[in-house]
């Protein structure tokens, strides 16, 4: 969304900093953005009391973080309780380690943070946080789904009414496409889209993620063995759930539908997510050395989001480490994200692994990944999940903005 288009949908804002002048300096600059109506409170006591006397809440507000009687950390709480819908951005003068706390906060608490500014403001820093308005990745990242019902959960699967998505994997040193990961989708006949983080989880409470796991995985080498025979070598890649390691049978379940399709074993990457992996030990570490041994990629998905990923990196042969959107997307903006960023990409090269960055959805991202020598990007700058038919069309669209990328 531009600037301009933004603006737009703001007409009030809520200045709230216990410093006249630094007040002074947000209005005229929420002005000089032709923000209609400006209301200024010097801390958060006087802002929930404002905001009881307004007639409708303000378009934005931006909190200052040190203030007398409730600060900006408190104001927030208080907000939450209220179920504010109007988005935030955080202003502070002090580090920005604090803001970004802050702004985390913020966000576990339900409101709509756009960001942080360090103080005094600007105009071009302001500018540039309104276009993240609500409807941007990051809302869209936190959308919620009604409860899923296992009954119809377990139709959809004998149906086979689940389909498959494909969210494309870009070389970042020559962005050339290397393949793309599967992801279930399912189109309830009531309820529309139904997320997977709202459907997955039922399926593994419920015994249904075998069925649901081989479906896709047919679904998925079935279109790849198509791309294949279209000229397009691509690898695919397919989420394994840590419950279906305990199945020693899959081993033999993955390569038949290999042989099926006639991929080679080196296109299929499984992907196994790092923050519940292995129940059974003895029997999740035999299945993925046998699949290792027969040529298929293994994959450590959502690296940093659990707490024993050193430890399975040295016991499980991966071939590649998947580092998750949140140490990626914003750490450009963030020096402690970039610190681990950087570190997690060197000890995966030091190991001989391949690299993949979640979450690239800024050009900050793409570059900053490019810098830190990561293998390949995945994320909404360059293209979101898709259905099989629209592949080919965005990889001609992907040819025309390669230039740009590698510039």
């Amino acid at each position: 969304m531009s600037t301009s288009a933004a603006l737009q949908a703001i007409d009030s804002v809520l200045i709230v900093d216990d410093s006249g002048i630094q007040r002074g300096i947000g209005a005229a600059l929420c002005r000089a953005l032709r923000i209609n109506q400006v209301h200024e409170a010097e801390d958060g006591v006087a802002a929930l009391a404002l905001l009881d006397s307004l007639p409708a809440p303000p378009d934005l507000l931006i909190v200052d973080l040190e203030m007398p009687k409730m600060d900006g950390p408190e104001l927030l709480s208080a907000l939450s309780t209220r179920h504010l819908r109007s988005p935030v951005i955080v202003a502070s003068s002090r580090e920005s380690s604090l803001r970004h706390s802050v702004e985390d906060m913020g966000t576990a608490l339900g409101l709509r943070i756009l960001g942080s500014l360090q103080k005094p403001l600007s105009e071009s820093g302001l500018g540039a946080l309104l276009q993240r308005q609500p409807g941007s990745a990051d809302a869209e990242h936190s959308l919620k789904a009604a409860p899923v019902d296992p009954l119809a959960l377990r139709a959809a699967i004998e149906r086979d009414e689940i389909g498959v998505f494909y969210h494309p994997q870009v070389e970042v040193g020559s962005c050339r496409v290397r393949g793309l990961e599967a992801l279930a989708r399912w189109h309830h006949p009531v309820q529309g889209w139904i997320p997977p983080d709202a459907f997955i989880p039922v399926a593994e409470q419920h015994g249904l993620i075998h069925a649901l796991t081989l479906r896709v995985m047919e679904r998925a080498m079935a279109q790849t063995a198509q791309w294949s025979r279209q000229g397009l070598d691509l690898s695919i890649a397919i989420n394994v759930s840590p419950l279906l390691l305990d199945r020693p049978e899959l081993v033999q379940e993955i390569s038949e539908l290999r042989q099926k399709y006639e991929l080679r074993a080196e296109q299929v990457v499984l992907e196994v997510t790092e923050s519940t992996l292995l129940r059974e030990l003895a029997v999740a570490l035999g299945v993925l050395t046998r699949l290792r041994l027969r040529g298929f990629r293994l994959s450590l998905d959502d690296y940093g989001t659990g707490f024993s990923s050193m430890q399975q990196l040295a016991r499980i042969p991966f071939t590649e480490l998947k580092v998750d959107r949140s140490f990626v997307h914003g750490a450009s903006e963030r020096d402690s994200l970039q610190v681990i960023l950087r570190s997690a990409l060197e000890m995966a090269n030091e190991l001989g692994l391949e690299t993949v960055a979640e979450g690239v959805e800024s050009v900050q991202d793409w570059q900053l990944v490019r810098q830190y020598g990561c293998t390949l990007a995945q994320g909404w700058l360059l293209a979101r999940a898709m259905p099989a038919a629209d592949f080919e069309p965005w990889l001609q669209r992907l040819r025309t903005t390669r230039a740009e990328l590698l510039a």
